[in-house]
């Protein structure tokens, strides 16, 4: 018999072989896939009794000629009558190649399998494709079906004698001739289909070199760990799974075991990565599959954007791969699946926060950036997250949210009634400031994670009267302020000199506000400070959040002159005399080494002292010590 496959257009071959050559290699996934389906449907009639006979090997085998350039699929499923092949290799359900092409121009490779095109992509590799099949039924008779890439196509009488099919490419390409890229194609996509795929022989070292043996190498694994009862399985089971998905990596953190049936079908296993670089994180390293089918590593429509930070697999047959991405984006079964896994993964680290604290503890390091990114970006992980969120101060103890304020309520609220939570993002470039707010019997905590500008700013929206500050955002007496300050008394005139005399050698680059206050005589004559509410959202900015307003902003420092400091008196009486006398504040700040000395001194506790300022400082201190001590040896 000959005839024409029943579509309303001719273009479809070349649609099949230019729209999706993309992702030509999936064809063989597509192939094995259906071979496996026919074994498990065959599995299926013989478990209901429908088949009486004997069932035989069932496996999926994969022969492949390299010289010939011949590849063969070959199962012993439930087989095709020759009025199946006519309906479902004949007849395809398109209106048009051009309708096709407008309705899934976005889709590539996921939409194979739609339309029964999953045999078709055989033809994205190969001049000419045969079908051999004889189905399990009674009395059926073999089939045997050719085409070579046109509309036109051949069945008749197969020579055929046993149950199944085999699918024959005669391939184009000399890339799929080659055993290493079946083989890679094979672990890629079906090492873990339910049905034992056989591709060659088991190989062992003799003479010198691997050769053949007659047993017979199976590719997958027909029961992954995903599949299994969690009751069953041990941490180290959990953990070689882990290793055979991800050769190359640390353990992971802790793991997570996802097994649900309703309201739709979700099974896999997600792991926690320890994250060695913060912000060099690998995205897409979760495997979605179907039925146990690799489908892709691409799952950003699927899990919430924190959740791709995970590692490991997820399965579902509910998930809409023949669809556009848009689609998936609003579609309500991956809804679900998305809110259900966001959950399941509340509720494991929940369950470690209650029951094994120090594991947490131990691991919070490496994990609180994923933690922080969720609950920046997802408001109902958020929610539960503030309850085993954790907290850690400068000396290394951990609290949770509810903890910390509680722990700091009574020695750390200021005059409004505001609980301050001070913090530090550098212990050793902010020692200076963390040890005098110790010293104060203050709490300090350590925020050194690259979300933490905007995960404090989080924080003060969810703890109730409570606020963040930096502990070098200002002098330690005015971290937590408990009474109005009392500031000297000057006149306007005073303030603006003292102004325009510090700001005379302060960097240029920068902008600054100077002003009086009274630190104790005891104090720094100069304190550097960057305002908590600017330096906060500049940092935010350059992370991005739509504050970009503030990252354009010039840096701005706060000034703070101690004039209780003898030292900055005698600076300030210097140059009051020095104008009455008719100079110029400028010529006087110029000249001044006591100006520059305690201006210099402020900057480098800042860590902003550079190039050849600094270079100026260290000379001047070594002249200045020089003096001092052989001035006290002539005496």
């Amino acid at each position: 018999m000959n005839g024409k496959i029943g579509v309303t257009t001719e273009n479809i071959f070349p649609v099949i072989k230019q729209f999706l050559y993309s992702d030509h290699e999936i064809f063989l996934r597509e192939l094995v896939a259906n071979a496996v389906d026919a074994t498990e449907k065959m599995k299926a009639l013989a478990s209901s009794g429908e088949f009486k006979g004997e069932l035989g090997q069932l496996d999926v085998r994969i022969e492949l000629d390299e010289k010939k350039k011949i590849l063969r699929v070959i199962d012993r499923g439930i087989g095709m009558t020759e009025e199946e092949v006519d309906k479902y290799i004949n007849q395809i359900a398109f209106s048009s190649a051009g309708e096709f092409l407008e309705k899934y121009k976005d889709q590539i490779g996921s939409i194979i399998g739609h339309f029964g095109l999953g045999f078709y992509s055989a033809f994205m590799v190969a001049k000419k494709v045969t079908i051999d099949t004889l189905s399990w039924k009674e009395g059926a008779k073999a089939v045997t079906w050719s085409c070579d890439g046109s509309p036109e196509f051949e069945m008749g009488a197969s020579k055929k004698k046993d149950r199944g099919t085999v699918i024959t490419l005669y391939l184009e390409d000399e890339e799929f001739a080659v055993k290493g890229k079946i083989s890679s194609l094979l672990d890629k996509y079906c090492k873990f289909m339910p049905v034992p795929i056989v591709f060659g022989k088991e190989q062992e070292w003799k003479d010198g070199k691997y050769v053949d043996t007659d047993k017979d190498k199976i590719i997958n694994n027909i029961e992954p760990l995903w599949t299994r009862q969690p009751s069953e399985l041990k941490d180290e089971d959990y953990l070689k799974f882990y290793k055979a998905l991800y050769p190359m990596h640390e353990d992971p953190m802790f793991h997570i075991h996802l097994n649900v049936d309703y309201p739709f079908n979700l099974t896999g296993i997600l792991y926690f990565p320890k994250i060695k670089e913060r912000m060099a994180i690998e995205k897409n390293k979760i495997q979605l599959y179907c039925n146990q089918m690799f489908v892709t590593d691409h799952v950003d429509n699927i899990v919430p954007d924190f959740l791709t930070l995970l590692h490991g697999v997820i399965d579902s047959p509910d998930i809409p791969l023949n669809v556009s991405r848009s689609y998936l984006q609003s579609d309500a079964s991956v809804k679900k699946i998305s809110g259900y896994i966001t959950k399941k993964v509340a509720d494991r680290l929940e369950e470690i926060f209650k029951t094994d604290r120090p594991s947490l503890e131990a691991k919070w390091d490496n994990i609180k950036l994923f933690i922080e990114y969720g609950m920046l970006s997802d408001e109902k992980f958020c929610d539960r997250a503030m309850s085993f969120a954790l907290l850690k101060n400068t000396e290394g103890k951990y609290f949770s949210v509810d903890e910390y304020r509680s722990a700091i309520e009574a020695g750390q609220k200021d005059k409004d009634g505001k609980v301050v939570c001070l913090y530090a993002t550098d212990l050793q470039a902010q020692y200076a400031f963390i040890d005098a707010a110790r010293g104060k019997g203050y709490d300090v905590l350590l925020m050194d994670c690259e979300l933490d500008s905007h995960f404090v700013n989080l924080l003060e929206q969810k703890m109730k009267d409570t606020r963040f500050a930096r502990v070098d955002s200002d002098s330690v007496d005015r971290l937590i302020p408990t009474e109005e300050r009392v500031r000297p008394e000057m006149s306007e005139e005073d303030k603006k000199s003292l102004s325009d005399l510090f700001k005379a050698v302060l960097p240029k680059e920068n902008e600054y506000t100077v002003e009086a206050d009274n630190l104790g005589a005891d104090n720094v004559p100069v304190l550097i400070t960057q305002s908590e509410f600017m330096r906060r959202y500049r940092e935010m900015s350059a992370l991005g959040g739509g504050m970009n307003f503030y990252g354009e902003l010039p840096a701005s420092y706060n000034i703070t002159v101690n004039m209780e400091n003898p030292l900055i008196a005698k600076l300030f009486g210097e140059q009051k005399a020095a104008v009455e006398a008719g100079g110029k504040l400028e010529d006087f700040a110029a000249g001044s080494e006591l100006l520059h000395q305690l201006t210099d001194l402020a900057l480098l506790s800042g860590g902003m002292l550079k190039g050849k300022a600094l270079s100026d400082f260290i000379a001047r201190s070594q002249k200045v010590t020089a003096d001092a001590f052989l001035g006290k040896e002539n005496e």
